[in-house]
């Protein structure tokens, strides 16, 4: 059950991926320059004091992940991340594969 529950929310980030994919195109149709939405700016639109809070929380366990890791996955483009983030989800928790021959018990 939580495996297909962690599925869901899988398909669903991918889901989001995609429409932030299509609005970037769209966006890029419209203006003909090629912009895409970064996640650091899409998390801020969200809940600005959460990402203000989550950064905190960082740099007081380890402030060398916050430079190192954190700051590159803002930069990324929303679609990237929410779509990775999905991959990763759908591949970790994927259902087993049946044994031929082999009963579980």
């Amino acid at each position: 059950m939580i495996r297909g529950f962690f599925r869901l929310i899988g398909l669903l980030l991918l889901a989001g991926g995609f429409v932030f994919m299509v609005y970037d195109g769209a966006r890029y149709v419209a203006d003909q320059s090629l912009r895409f939405t970064r996640f650091g700016q899409f998390w801020n639109d969200i809940h600005q004091s959460s990402q203000a809070a989550f950064r905190a929380w960082v740099e007081g366990v380890a402030p060398w992940v916050w430079n190192d890791v954190v700051r590159v996955i803002l930069e990324q483009p929303v679609f990237a991340v929410l779509g990775i983030a999905g991959l990763l989800l759908m591949i970790l928790f994927r259902p087993r594969k049946r044994l031929i021959g082999y009963t579980r018990d």
